[in-house]
């Protein structure tokens, strides 16, 4: 990943989603890269919010204000800013805000992917385009095993299978329009990717972990866990944007042949309990406690959502090259580092982030040398 900076130095970017904690950072790590990014979101979701804290408006080439469900806007927004390579983020990302807002999810999460692809297929600028789904895209079998690539798509939930139905908008716009067979003579390398539970610092979402966590603590109570016995692929958010950035230079130089979808996520050992990051947090913060009425009441878990879920990031490994550079009590401590700095005042969030970026890319590098990681 050490060729990042040369191959995206100079690169028109276009990214939905920027103003979101996931889209903040990959802004700030093409920023860092040299790369020209144009951003396209919604106002921040959240206050606070990292995109206004790290101020990533300034280290962007372009920033407009738009939905993805307005195609006429978000057409005129990418053809303006002519990009090379888009990067779709833009979603509606909570399970739980998903059952109150189904309609909401599935017209940003399946129509948002339908405007998006739709405007790329209008412009002429286009070389690569990577769409940014979720690890909750997949039928859930609640098995031990790691999803595949080539498992099934679906989902329970209106958020997980809104995700689903994305990646299906994905393959039909590949095959249909983009096809890898014939790329000679429309130009678009068309991917996919699905990350692991993302953590890491700027995050405020609501009904999420490491929010939940830090919530509570800075306000001394106790940390309230839905459903701690969940098991989840943790990964710090600079793993699966390594990723996504890596597959969309590959893309640049095999078009063809990585025109596919990718997962994301961390070793095995990074597949643990809800509970266990709640305690790993606590550790890294100095106090506190957590507690769970689901442990007594199963029904307080409701409305529904899957037990076990992990990723099998074989593929990614073997044609990409790729390797998460953290272990899950690396990831855990850098996002709780990144809290603690904050609350200790005269905070730099954009720096913060950017060392942890930098200190990922040279763990990644020494790791993959000494191929210490198994997948």
């Amino acid at each position: 990943m050490n060729d990042l900076g040369t191959f995206y130095r100079g690169k028109r970017v276009f990214l939905t989603g920027h103003t979101g904690f996931k889209g903040s950072w990959l802004a700030l790590w093409l920023s860092t890269l040299g790369a020209e990014a144009h951003g396209f979101a919604l106002a921040p979701p959240t206050n606070p919010s990292l995109f206004e804290e790290a101020r990533v408006r300034d280290h962007l080439a372009g920033h407009t204000i738009g939905d993805v469900r307005d195609y006429d806007g978000l057409g005129r927004a990418l053809a303006a800013a002519k990009p090379e390579i888009v990067f779709h983020l833009a979603a509606q990302a909570l399970v739980r805000a998903s059952y109150r807002q189904p309609r909401e999810t599935y017209e940003t999460n399946v129509m948002g992917t339908v405007n998006l692809l739709d405007a790329v297929r209008a412009a002429d600028s286009v070389r690569v385009c990577e769409v940014v789904t979720s690890d909750k895209c997949y039928e859930n079998r609640e098995w031990v095993y790691g999803y595949r690539e080539n498992d099934p798509m679906g989902g329970f939930d209106p958020y997980s299978s809104s995700k689903g139905c994305a990646e299906l908008v994905v393959a039909a716009w590949r095959r249909s329009f983009f096809n890898p067979a014939d790329i000679a003579r429309h130009g678009v390398s068309l991917s996919s990717a699905r990350a692991g539970n993302v953590i890491g610092g700027g995050d405020w979402a609501e009904d999420r972990i490491i929010p939940d966590c830090i919530r509570a603590l800075q306000k001394n109570e106790s940390i309230l866990v839905r459903n701690p016995r969940a098991i989840r692929p943790w990964q710090h958010v600079v793993e699966p944007l390594s990723g996504y950035l890596l597959l969309a230079a590959r893309q640049w130089e095999s078009p063809a042949e990585l025109a596919d979808g990718f997962n994301f996520g961390p070793t095995s050992a990074g597949n643990i309990t809800v509970g266990e990051i709640a305690e790993r947090v606590v550790r890294g913060w100095g106090s506190g406690a957590w507690y769970s009425p689901a442990a007594a009441n199963p029904a307080a878990r409701d409305p529904h959502e899957a037990n076990f879920l992990k990723l099998d990031i074989t593929k990614a490994t073997a044609l990409l090259g790729w390797r998460p550079a953290w272990s899950v009590d690396q990831a855990v401590e850098n996002t709780v580092g990144w809290y603690r700095q904050r609350a200790a005042g005269a905070f730099d969030a954009a720096g913060c982030c950017i060392e942890q970026i930098k200190a990922s890319t040279r763990s990644a590098v020494e790791r993959c040398e000494k191929r210490e990681l198994q997948v």
